[in-house]
């Protein structure tokens, strides 16, 4: 493994937040002062004085010989892939939105549709720079005395400490990328496919390199394919007027740029844009494109969140109130059937993303079988609430059935379990031992308190 010089800025940077974080009086919870978020778990953001961690956001170097790069824990995804590409590398796994950081998607987990033979993104991580909750900078690798850490870091959420450079592997990429989408009639036969496709990595004499898919209803659910080329006959442009979602429905053969490809998604924060009416033609040739971005529509459902204008103006209108279902589940991919079955008839929201992931190493906090198939359900809008319901209803019901069916539930959005039930499925031993030994003062938030009680 060659060893990064470390820049002096990055050297300044550290020295910096280490004295901000022990400036901070014991006993007072800490957050991140982070420009942006892809959490949808809402807090006042005064609540707790934050950690300036501006210095924290550049690829400090690309090696094309290793495919590997060091970057600081705050670098967007999208500085991080505008860095790689000219060197014909990306990440091995991308997150869907431009402004997910590295060190997000690492503690907080991420996936994409290369997760089916990649894993995913904390699986890329070959070293890692922490402030750990006592206050103490460590290096954590695989095979050091802080690999427990290492292990343990994914899916922490910032309750063991902050990601201050990471060293990750990179793959080779093509200028192009060749889609296809296979449609299915029904959810069994989409599975089986998800599967096969998922183990042969090939269909057609071809070589698969992303595999995603798109249900947009019990009957009509399609399979993406990517593979990349070194040429294309044409490129679809889906960042102006064109709906990437849309396409999957109307195209069996598309090409995109990779650099399109890695975010076709974003433009319209996969198709949750039309909540603001972006996908109307007039609107959309109004809405200027470079706000045609997932952090711009998050900041209006963050205004809309604080201030309440659609829930006030519903109630005016005498309609019953709305939950927010905004979620990604991971269920073993024979599972899959049955809940999209109960997702249809208790929820009901279309359309539904599914992303197939396999993990290459155990970590505990996320206990998946290294080497199985799981598929992410991603799901991400609101839901009418039944009479009589709590407001939780929909939310509650997932989780129990995601339970059931030997899955497991991201953390980036509400949940809802029992203390105990948590710590059943995310590891509580594990988080104890890990806890006691990088935050035994107790300084930084304690993850069910963080992730459930939104403390």
């Amino acid at each position: 493994m060659t060893k990064l010089l470390v820049n002096d800025d990055h050297q300044r940077a550290v020295e910096a937040l280490r004295r901000s974080y022990a400036a901070i009086p014991e006993g007072t919870p800490v957050r991140l002062a982070k420009k942006t978020s892809n959490l949808f778990r809402w807090r006042d953001p005064s609540a707790a004085p934050g950690l300036d961690v501006s210095g924290f956001d550049r690829v400090l170097s690309v090696d094309p010989e290793t495919r590997t790069a060091q970057v600081q824990g705050m670098t967007t995804y999208e500085d991080l892939v505008a860095a790689t590409l000219p060197h014909g590398l990306m990440p091995t796994v991308v997150p869907q939105l431009k402004t997910i950081t590295l060190g997000g998607a690492v503690t907080g987990l991420g996936i994409e549709s290369s997760s089916f033979h990649l894993g995913l993104p904390h699986e890329s991580v070959l070293e890692m720079e922490v402030l750990t909750g006592d206050g103490q900078v460590v290096t954590a690798t695989r095979d050091n005395e802080h690999s427990d850490l290492f292990f343990g870091f994914p899916n922490s959420y910032g309750t063991l400490g902050y990601s201050l450079r990471l060293k990750i592997e990179l793959v080779p990429v093509k200028p192009y990328v060749k889609v296809r989408h296979l449609r299915f009639d029904d959810a069994v036969a989409a599975t089986n496919a998800l599967a096969e496709l998922s183990e042969s990595r090939t269909h057609d004499g071809e070589p698969i390199d992303f595999l995603d898919g798109t249900v947009f209803g019990p009957g009509e659910q399609y399979l993406t394919l990517g593979t990349f080329t070194d040429t294309a006959p044409y490129t679809s442009d889906y960042t102006g007027q064109q709906i990437y979602y849309r396409s999957i429905q109307q195209r069996s053969v598309d090409f995109l740029t990779v650099h399109d490809y890695i975010w076709r998604w974003d433009t319209d924060w996969f198709w949750c844009s039309g909540a603001f009416g972006v996908q109307n033609p007039t609107v959309r040739r109004l809405w200027p494109d470079k706000a045609k971005r997932s952090d711009v529509y998050r900041k209006m459902v963050a205004y809309d969140r604080r201030f309440q204008v659609i829930a006030r103006i519903e109630r005016w209108r005498g309609l019953r109130p709305r939950e927010d279902v905004i979620q990604d589940i991971e269920v073993p991919v024979e599972r899959l059937p049955e809940f999209l079955e109960f997702f249809h008839d208790k929820v009901g929201m279309t359309p539904v993303w599914l992303c197939p992931l396999r993990a290459r190493e155990s970590w505990p906090l996320y206990p998946l079988e290294p080497g199985r198939t799981y598929v992410n359900v991603g799901f991400w809008g609101t839901v009418r609430l039944p009479p009589g319901q709590i407001p939780e209803y929909h939310n509650r019901l997932i989780e129990r059935r995601v339970a059931a069916l030997d899955g497991h539930k991201s953390l980036y959005s509400t949940a809802f379990y029992s203390r105990d039930e948590f710590w059943r499925y995310y590891d509580g031993d594990t988080y104890r031992r890990l806890k006691n030994a990088y935050d035994p003062a107790k300084r930084l938030l304690d993850l069910y308190d963080k992730c459930v009680r939104g403390r």
